[in-house]
């Protein structure tokens, strides 16, 4: 049985292909240095548009109204521009509400598409260009450690780690978090306070790092402005071990926090790099691995969720639980030195 691998490294090659999601043109060039932040390329999203009465605002029948549009299809306008008038003694205008470009004017109406800055997209790790992709994006490459999330809510930035969670099991709390603390990005442990989510932004933190999460605070937590990721998962769920101590090692350190929504198809999810210095090269880490003895695995459910262990033995047939399911499973000595027989589909390797 194959099993997706997270990823908690000291220090490994990451490799990571940035693209558009629609056709665009590419800024980056082969070879180049590039911070998390930079511009790599950009694209026209989908326009949004809008529809202008102006028979209405001239007071006139469309037929009549026609007359007085001062622009035609392909014309470019700002907002307050006069697009249709003066009429009457009272000079009755129709003003642009937007800048944009003129799609279609007639029939006493006026479509405008609105003008919309490009979408761009950021390098999302510190690295090099190692090859581009024609109309889409950029490989890049980098050394550093990496650490991957369950959760992100769609944000990226750059800051100086700040621990302060002085155990895995620890909360943030609001009294925390201060201005002093502007700029850095505050690794705490379980968050349930609004409060907290609040103050992050109000600061501003350049990103806040959690392991676990109420499920209730995902609503504001994706309308923050500050990455936020979480790492074990939502309700209160401590740190596993090899987070913790790879984050606590690192205090003081720049670190780049994407907070990418997690897309399994597109290998797409919430990471953290510490850029470091490595000499000669470093293995990729692999994605998908077999289970097999002496991996290390973290554990995805009670009562044992969040933990780390190591498989000593996979268990030759479906195996009978105590819930009477019959599954695959495996012989995993924990960090206690506790023993157990868990599914393989409730473990995943850590890599």
């Amino acid at each position: 049985m194959f099993s997706p691998v997270t990823h908690f490294l000291p220090v490994t090659t990451i490799r990571r292909a940035r693209l558009l999601p629609v056709p665009g043109r590419v800024i980056a060039r082969k070879g180049q240095k590039v911070n998390a932040t930079d511009v790599i390329a950009e694209a026209n999203l989908a326009p949004e548009h809008l529809l202008l009465d102006i028979s209405r605002g001239l007071g006139l029948p469309p037929s009549k109204a026609d007359v007085h549009i001062n622009h035609r299809a392909g014309d470019a306008i700002e907002e307050g521009d006069i697009v249709a008038g003066p009429v009457g003694i009272t000079k009755r205008v129709v003003r642009a509400p937007c800048a944009g470009r003129v799609v279609v004017a007639g029939s006493g109406q006026m479509l405008v598409e609105k003008e919309t800055p490009p979408f761009e997209l950021r390098a999302g790790i510190p690295g090099y260009v190692t090859e581009l992709v024609p109309d889409r994006g950029a490989v890049i490459e980098a050394t550093g450690a990496l650490i991957q999330g369950v959760w992100g809510n769609g944000h990226l930035d750059v800051g100086v780690l700040s621990v302060q969670a002085e155990s895995p099991q620890a909360e943030l709390t609001p009294d925390r978090l201060d201005v002093s603390q502007r700029g850095l990005v505050i690794m705490g442990g379980f968050c349930n306070k609004a409060d907290v989510l609040n103050n992050a932004s109000e600061i501003p933190l350049r990103g806040l790092i959690l392991a676990s999460m109420d499920s209730s605070l995902v609503p504001l937590a994706s309308r923050k402005n500050i990455p936020v990721i979480i790492l074990e998962g939502f309700g209160n769920v401590p740190m596993n071990s090899a987070a913790y101590k790879l984050l606590s090692t690192n205090d003081r350190r720049d670190i780049v926090i994407n907070a990418e929504i997690w897309d399994r198809y597109a290998n797409v999810r919430p990471e953290i790099i510490i850029p470091l210095p490595a000499t000669g090269s470093l293995p990729y880490p692999t994605e998908v691995e077999a289970f097999a003895p002496g991996q290390q695995v973290r554990i995805l459910s009670a009562p044992y969720r969040g933990m780390i262990g190591t498989i000593q033995q996979l268990l030759p047939s479906r195996t009978g639980l105590k819930s009477g399911i019959r599954t695959l499973a495996a012989n995993v000595r924990l960090e206690s030195s506790e023993s157990a027989v868990l599914p393989l589909a409730n473990l995943e390797v850590l890599g």
